[in-house]
């Protein structure tokens, strides 16, 4: 049972992890913001980005931090949480 409830954990962080870097990847090219997949890779990275990006100071800046501290975040609650196992 361990060992599935590891092997679950690791793989939903390290895809949450992917789609955030495949969102920053699509925030630097022309892509379509309606389509199916955009919308449900938003929906789904907007849940976590949202509330990291609403508490990180100054925004004046143009350069979002976010998917950067959210990557990290999830890499570190992945560490915790395989620990804690």
């Amino acid at each position: 049972m361990g060992f599935f409830l590891r092997l679950i954990i690791s793989n939903v962080f390290s895809i949450l992890q992917i789609l955030i870097v495949v969102r920053a990847f699509l925030s630097w090219m022309p892509h379509d913001s309606r389509g199916q997949y955009t919308i449900l890779l938003y929906t789904i990275t907007e849940s976590i980005l949202g509330p990291i990006r609403s508490n990180l100071p100054v925004q004046s800046s143009g350069f979002d931090l976010s998917p950067i501290i959210a990557f990290f975040l999830l890499g570190f609650l992945k560490k915790l949480l395989l620990v804690a196992v």
